[in-house]
């Protein structure tokens, strides 16, 4: 193993080690580690009761997947729906007990307010008055008196108008709170009719296969339990002040019942300091009586307000454990995502060591093979790629999950695969026509795309010659490998001898000189091609009429053919024959020698 491959295993390793301990850590069971951090608190809005806590269960019940999570936003939204109708309550009963003061143009507007309210009870005591004079007057002024109650009602409709007016006036001016949260009161209860609805009643989303989805889901996990952490601070928070607001009026109740006995003992027998006489309950004032009065009812409505505030702390008590079981449904839903991406990042891991090892084992089992060297490292890099293509697509497969519509992904990577794959499926498909009766076989004589050649392997994807030149050149092989793609069978063309003992027609030119008698060498040239094509010939016109199998070819002959024609300086010569193509230059080159000692031993007789 080299020392590149030795660190990465050592990473590899030590990424394990890491994987395993997570994966321990966040298996089913595990103890949750406790939570830290600041719960922020909710401020006060300007509305006079704070209804944040319904607005932020409705808001944390669209995030319920699971049944159990659905429960639990149910139950917070019962709970701060409750809550927030206390809250409305009790801002009613403190603001009946204890108005705020008016600022200078709720004055202004309370004045007009009264001042409206009296002239509609002036209207409305005419116009009663009008309508007893309707049925007793008589018939001759009842007419008059109709119309007086005509327009009696309609000035007490501008009145009305009036008084309206005023009062929105005075809302806005937030003298008349006690109105103003009436409102907020009956706003809420029109949208409390659809807070169930706030709970999705869908069904469970699918969980979704493979590293990068556990990773997202971890991460939308965490920030709904971040939300849920914050809802639970608030909910403390105003949990905290609400008690210390009980116990404020708490003491402030404990010191109205201690008042209240001495104001009554004082006021049923009473000592004077100057004769010490007794004076009896029936002599007791009356503004005594009604400071008692006062001070019981003020006492009775304290009693209900802290009712309410112990009411609301309990339901707030609820809502926080509510929210907090919410949380630790939460956190064991990341815990088991994280295990389960802790394990996907265990197999990767797993695949890249088994890779290394592979690897590593190839090297050396190519090592041991007796090939060339250029093959051996051929091969080696061929199964390092296929190796390095196998892991990816099993770490792809772990990252990403399978496919969710695995037929039309199957078509897209098949269409994708055809487009890119095209030549070499083409090949493929090529080779079964090169393997048919009208392909080529090992140690044809073929001709394709221009180069000529001896074929010396044919692959299932690959046609490779052994180049041999033009065939009007020698044809020796010129040392090149050529290898082409088997797409030619079917997208072009190729040419191959029809015969096993592929025949050609070569040609052998002779000029003969001006001014001497040619017959005798034209027909010693034939004499001598005829000799030696003889046997040649036979065999070629046989499998040639074999090969061609048809009436056009079933007078043909393969002897040989001269034509003469003249040219300057003598005439031209040329013998045409038909010859073996791997026997062709040889044939050539003794016809050559014959032609050159005719014309050597003609010459010879012409100078004697």
């Amino acid at each position: 193993m080299q020392k590149r491959q030795q660190i990465v295993a050592i990473v590899l390793v030590l990424l394990a080690m890491v994987t395993a301990y997570g994966i321990w850590m966040t298996r089913p069971g595990s103890p949750q580690p406790a939570a830290t951090g600041e719960n922020k608190s909710t401020a006060e809005g300007q509305s006079p009761v704070d209804q944040s806590p319904l607005t932020t269960a409705q808001r944390l019940a669209q995030l319920a997947a699971t049944h159990d999570e659905r429960m639990l936003a149910q139950e917070a939204l019962r709970l701060a729906d409750f809550d927030v109708d206390m809250a409305f309550d009790n801002a009613l009963r403190q603001a009946r007990l204890h108005p705020p003061p008016l600022s200078p143009e709720a004055k202004e507007c309370h004045a007009r307010v009264q001042k409206a309210e009296k002239f509609v009870r002036a209207d409305q005591d005419r116009a009663k008055q009008l309508s007893e004079q309707v049925v007793k007057v008589p018939e001759t002024k009842k007419d008059t008196v109709e119309a007086d109650l005509i327009q009696e009602q309609a000035d007490m409709e501008l009145d009305q108008d009036e008084l309206d007016d005023a009062k929105q006036d005075l809302i806005r001016a937030g003298g008349n709170v006690t109105d103003r949260i009436q409102a907020l009161k009956k706003e809420h209860e029109d949208a409390s009719h659809s807070t169930s609805n706030a709970i999705p009643t869908g069904p469970e989303p699918v969980e979704q296969v493979g590293l990068i989805h556990r990773i997202i889901r971890w991460r939308e996990l965490h920030e709904k339990q971040m939300e849920l952490w914050q809802a639970k601070g608030e909910t403390e928070t105003a949990l905290a002040l609400l008690s210390a607001k009980h116990n404020a009026l708490d003491a402030q109740v404990d010191q109205q019942k201690a008042a209240i006995p001495e104001l009554s003992h004082h006021s049923k027998s009473t000592k004077t300091e100057s004769t010490g006489t007794h004076v009896s309950a029936g002599d007791k004032s009356q503004e005594d009586t009604a400071t008692l009065l006062k001070k019981t009812q003020e006492l009775a409505d304290n009693q209900k307000v802290l009712s309410t505030y112990d009411k609301r702390i309990e339901t707030k008590k609820e809502l926080a454990a509510v929210y907090g079981q919410w949380i630790a449904l939460v956190a064991a839903q990341q815990r088991q995502v994280l295990h389960r991406a802790l394990l996907g990042c265990a197999i990767i891991l797993g695949i890249g060591l088994l890779g290394l090892y592979f690897s590593t084992l190839l090297d050396s089992l190519v090592k041991k093979l007796s090939m060339d060297r250029r093959q051996v490292e051929s091969l080696r890099t061929a199964a390092r790629v296929s190796l390095q293509i196998v892991a990816l697509c099993l770490v792809l497969l772990v990252g990403f999950g399978p496919p969710g519509q695995l037929g039309t992904f199957l078509g897209l990577a098949g269409a994708g695969l055809t487009v890119a794959l095209k030549d070499f499926i083409v090949g493929f498909l090529g080779w079964f026509v090169l393997m048919g009766k009208n392909g080529i076989g090992l140690g044809d004589w073929v001709e394709i795309n221009g180069v000529t050649g001896e074929v010396v392997q044919i692959g299932p994807f690959h046609t490779v010659l052994l180049e041999t030149g033009n065939w009007t050149d020698s044809g020796h092989p010129t040392g090149r490998r050529v290898t082409f793609t088997n797409g030619y069978a079917i997208e072009g063309h190729f040419f191959n001898f029809s015969t096993t003992g592929q025949w050609l027609w070569d040609e052998l030119q002779v000029v003969l000189p001006a001014g001497q008698d040619s017959y005798p060498v034209i027909e010693a040239l034939h004499k001598k091609v005829v000799e030696a094509t003889r046997e040649s010939a036979q065999i070629a016109e046989q499998e040639l009429q074999s090969a061609g199998n048809s009436r056009e070819l079933s007078g043909f002959s393969a002897e040989p053919a001269i034509n003469v024609k003249p040219v300057i300086g003598g005439i031209e010569l040329s013998v045409r024959y038909i010859a073996r193509a791997s026997e062709r230059y040889k044939l050539r080159t003794q016809l050559n020698q014959a032609a050159v000692d005719l014309l050597g031993h003609k010459a010879e007789k012409v100078t004697t």
